[in-house]
């Protein structure tokens, strides 16, 4: 994150006048409020990952082609467990459809996030200063799906096809996380065109939980969407201190 340094104000009235000045003002206390908020994304990420010792969800995976999103070529139904220190596991419940899509499409975005989720590899993954550079959106709180929330503009430090360049909404009382939109930055793979991700986030037992996500790509074999739409979650949580 890039730390505006500003000159003393002399010297700033000296070279550029007054004017200039009373436009400089409102940029420091700008980036003075970005800093605080996003030291708070971060801290709430860290607290999450800190008292979130388990939870198990299911999870419905479906996959549409071209522009039919009402009938999926193939969807799949599972129950997801999550363990601190061991990372996610997957029961497939449920699945239909193409085969092809099954074992080349959703299977492997079940291998993806188990190796996510690795310890040692999910802090990589966070949504936080140590992995994108984030800028506070001026102006305005908006409203998502019902809750007052800030934007940030956030570019991935490394480039990696869960990495999202684009925006993240927050909470505007608790910071935690209730949206993120954008372009994957790195394509998943040669044939699958630039992806553009979104997913929405709950509070549950006060912790962001995603609740739906959706990717769309339209790449060699055409226009594809994955959606996953998650429920029943049942958590672990540690005591406070």
């Amino acid at each position: 994150m890039t730390v505006f340094r500003p000159g003393s104000a002399a010297h700033l009235l000296a070279a550029s006048g007054l004017a200039v000045l009373c436009g400089v003002v409102p940029s420091l206390a700008q980036n003075a409020d970005s800093s605080a908020i996003i030291g708070r994304i971060d801290a709430a990420a860290q607290s999450r990952y800190e008292r979130v010792l388990g939870f198990s969800d299911i999870e419905k995976y479906a996959v549409y082609r071209g522009a039919d999103e009402v009938h999926p070529a193939a969807s799949m139904t599972v129950k997801t467990t999550y363990r601190k220190g061991q990372g996610k596991s997957y029961k497939i419940l449920s699945e239909s459809g193409s085969a092809l899509f099954l074992r080349f499409g959703l299977r492997p975005l079940l291998d993806n996030e188990k190796a996510i989720n690795v310890p040692g590899n999910v802090q990589k993954s966070w949504f936080t200063s140590a992995n994108y550079d984030m800028t506070l959106k001026p102006g305005v709180s908006q409203s998502v799906d019902g809750r007052d929330c800030l934007a940030l503009a956030m570019t991935p430090r490394r480039k990696a096809p869960n990495m999202i360049d684009g925006t993240l909404w927050v909470d505007s009382r608790d910071l935690t996380i209730v949206k993120i939109e954008g372009i994957a930055s790195k394509d998943p793979s040669p044939f699958s065109g630039t992806t553009h991700m979104m997913r929405q986030y709950s509070n549950i037992d006060g912790y962001a939980m995603s609740k739906h996500a959706r990717a769309e790509s339209s790449g060699f074999f055409g226009r594809t969407v994955v959606t996953i739409d998650y429920s029943d979650y049942q958590m672990q949580i540690a005591p406070a201190k």
